[in-house]
């Protein structure tokens, strides 16, 4: 079992590398085709491989909806396999407090048990201060920091919550880090019915991902009240890693924020705007 979980691993990993070189290459290309194209000097340094680039591209064509990538890998069973793992937010989920349990024994149980996102959360003094998604059984791990957090008690007016399959609506995710961040949060829900009144949102404004969560009914045919049933909190991502939990020492670091450099307060990663 350990051998087999090894190989599949360092095939994924393989993949993953040839993925990111192809992507590079690709990058490369449709820079020297839209110079070509708009009669402007090739970049300098695209000149060296211009005429192999160019050669390369009469064989491209714009299909590719076969193509698989390594997020085929990691998230092939979406919206098949219902999420097991924060109660209530989660359908299906399943809480428990980690004891004295070890990382590598928790992730081994939820591997057998055909477990496929692991969530754990940190607390200070009773209050959440971090947050990790781990996707299994290859990855990635997002980490993220909790910030702004009212639990449901604290709500006022508080609605009754709902336990069917959430709607999701994300907004700002932009960036190819965005739309990576946000494949990691909306893969953790199961497809919903449509016939659904529960909705949570994702929003990032500024690389702070807002958590809301409402059920709504429709008054009218015009009209839909909005109640908030909680909890909500703000995300802020600090790294995302290829390998699962466990691997935490051993895995890839796939993106870092660097919050001490000089441009950090200006830069936004998760949306182009």
């Amino acid at each position: 079992m350990l051998r087999r979980e090894a190989r599949l691993r360092r095939e994924y990993l393989y993949r993953k590398a040839r993925e990111e070189a192809q992507r590079s290459a690709q990058e490369r290309k449709e820079r020297l085709r839209r110079a070509l194209e708009e009669n402007r000097l090739i970049p300098t340094e695209l000149r060296r491989e211009a005429l192999a680039l160019q050669g390369s591209l009469e064989f491209d064509d714009a299909g590719g909806e076969g193509v698989t990538s390594h997020v085929d890998d990691e998230y092939r069973w979406a919206g098949v396999e219902d999420p097991k793992e924060l109660k209530l937010v989660f359908p299906g989920a399943q809480r428990m407090n980690r004891g004295r349990h070890e990382v590598g024994a928790l992730v081994r149980a939820c591997k057998a048990n055909g477990v496929t996102d692991l969530l754990v959360v940190h607390e200070h003094r009773g209050t959440p201060v971090g947050l990790i998604v781990s996707h299994l059984p290859f990855g990635p791990t997002a980490y993220f920091t909790l910030c702004n957090v009212v639990m449901r008690h604290d709500i006022p007016d508080l609605g009754t919550m709902s336990e069917a399959k959430p709607h999701l609506i994300t907004h700002g995710f932009s960036s190819r880090l965005g739309k990576r961040v946000s494949d990691i949060l909306r893969y953790l829900f199961p497809v919903p019915k449509d016939d659904s009144h529960r909705v949570i949102t994702f929003a990032n404004q500024d690389d702070y991902i807002s958590f809301r969560h409402h059920v709504y009914k429709k008054t009218d045919h015009r009209n839909v009240e909005l109640t908030e049933v909680g909890p909500r909190f703000e995300l802020k991502l600090y790294m995302i890693r290829l390998g699962t939990l466990e691997q935490e020492a051993t895995a890839d670091v796939e993106w870092r924020w660097h919050p001490y450099t000089n441009t950090a307060r200006k830069r936004v990663f998760l949306s182009t705007e």
